[in-house]
């Protein structure tokens, strides 16, 4: 049996290799399971390898495959609506974002929605509940809890 790579370098992340192959795409961010088992399906079809194979115990050539298969899943026959960003909002392309490219697309959309003065926009630059939740009683979201804090004694 070949030697199984500890380590796998896919799309700017270190993935563990002894985890099965769609488990293992999960550690790249914007790869969630569903659109982790239709990646490690068609690898699983190119090498011809179970899904449940480890990932370290693929071939080097498989680490670009999948690379590529996640930048372009539409070009795999994977479907349009597994992506994370069908329609694009400038282009109209349907893309799949990983990694920083992701986090900056997730930066520009909130900044875009804040210059065109929407509600959400709004919300969401002052830090509050965007999706019609309550803010009554619960609403402190990645703020500093005032409750339990004393006040500075006198005297």
């Amino acid at each position: 049996m070949a030697e199984i790579r500890n380590i796998v370098r896919i799309a700017g992340f270190d993935l563990d290799g002894s985890k099965p192959l769609w488990y293992a795409l999960t550690g790249v961010k914007g790869v969630g399971i569903n659109f982790a088992r239709m990646v490690a399906k068609i690898v699983a079809e190119k090498f011809d390898v179970d899904e449940n194979t480890p990932l370290g115990a693929l071939p080097e050539e498989a680490d670009a495959f999948i690379e590529e298969v996640i930048k372009n899943p539409i070009k795999y026959g994977i479907p349009r609506w597994a992506v994370n960003d069908p329609k694009d909002l400038w282009t109209g392309e349907d893309k799949h974002l990983v990694g920083t490219d992701l986090e900056t697309y997730n930066m520009n959309i909130k900044k875009h929605l804040y210059e065109i003065r929407s509600w959400r926009g709004i919300r969401l630059m002052k830090g509050l509940k965007v999706r019609g939740q309550r803010t009554r009683s619960h609403p402190r979201k990645n703020k500093i809890s005032v409750v339990g804090r004393k006040k500075k004694g006198r005297g």
